[in-house]
């Protein structure tokens, strides 16, 4: 007798419902019904309203803050388990708390690993995310981990752009591989910033690595939280002589003032994903929806097919 594998059924934390939609869209299947009783001192507690015994299930939640987000997460997952579905996928397209991914000082906790644990102990068997702050944070699972990268999207978006004289850009020197990986694919040059920050969030001083004059510069990131380096540095390389800056950002946070800071700089366009939603639409803000992309690796998942061809970095 043939083997089959179980039926997959697909899931949403509330805050991401509308991405979940596209996904199960793209997927091909009807979003799965689940309901959140909330009583009156914030405690929810979720509830799968079909049947999921034996089946694989995919709980898609961008766990940005607040906290509830991850909560809302663990909760679906534990319910899974004891729903006795038979694989729990927990598809994560922005993987919060992950820039706490080492000891930087003295007494603090390594909030990503914490947050890689919690979802172990839930139940979840696979992770499935985006763009991780910082790659090593795989390793933190025991779980297998499909770490998917945005430019199998953005590349595509940006070849569509035909900019003469592009040039790709680092906001910062961690980011320096990724740029170089998007300069491999699109055959361009690269500039570094280098900056220094007085605290979390607030730059000190920047400066360009590189030559900018006379070109277009596209700005790579994994997130755009407050807007501050990107806007900086798109005003420092227009003042340098740059014809155009625009930015991709995978994951967009866009906290505090941000949506002011990219309106009021120089940038071009921002290119983001809809990892996380949008608070507020803006002109220079442009989405590229991240479904179709998990979707497909759902259906590889699903069927036991390799996913390497999805992994352009």
């Amino acid at each position: 007798m043939p083997h089959q594998e179980p039926e997959a059924k697909i899931f949403a934390c509330s805050q991401s419902v509308h991405l979940a939609e596209q996904i199960a869209k793209s997927y091909g299947v009807e979003l799965g019904k689940v309901t959140f009783s909330k009583y009156s001192d914030g405690e929810f507690q979720p509830s799968f309203e079909e049947s999921i015994r034996g089946l694989r299930v995919f709980l898609v939640c961008s766990t940005f803050p607040s906290a509830d987000n991850l909560m809302e997460l663990l909760l679906m997952i534990d319910a899974a388990k004891r729903a006795s579905a038979r694989h729990i996928t927990a598809v994560i397209p922005y993987f919060g708390w992950a820039r706490q991914d080492r000891k930087d000082k003295p007494r603090v906790p390594i909030g990503a690993k914490l947050v890689a644990k919690l979802l172990e102990a839930a139940g979840a068997t696979r992770i499935m995310t985006m763009d991780l702050h910082a790659d090593q944070i795989q390793g933190f699972f025991e779980k297998p981990v499909d770490h998917l990268f945005a430019s199998t999207i953005f590349l595509p978006y940006v070849k569509s752009l035909n900019l003469e004289n592009l040039t790709i850009a680092s906001p910062d020197m961690g980011g320096s591989k990724r740029a170089y990986a998007y300069s491999k694919f699109l055959e361009s040059d690269v500039v570094i910033c280098y900056k220094q920050r007085k605290a979390a969030n607030v730059i000190e001083s920047m400066e360009l690595i590189g030559e900018v004059t006379g070109r277009n510069i596209i700005l790579v990131d994994d997130m755009i939280d407050t807007g501050g380096t990107l806007a900086k540095a798109a005003d420092l390389m227009i003042e340098k002589g740059a014809l155009s800056v625009r930015a991709i950002c995978t994951h967009a946070i866009l906290s505090g003032e941000a949506y002011e800071k990219i309106e009021n700089s120089q940038l071009s366009e921002l290119i983001v994903t809809d990892s996380i939603p949008l608070k507020k639409e803006s002109k220079k803000i442009r989405v590229v929806s991240c479904a179709p992309l998990f979707a497909e690796v759902m259906q590889m998942v699903q069927h036991n097919n390799s996913i390497s061809g999805k992994f352009l970095m």
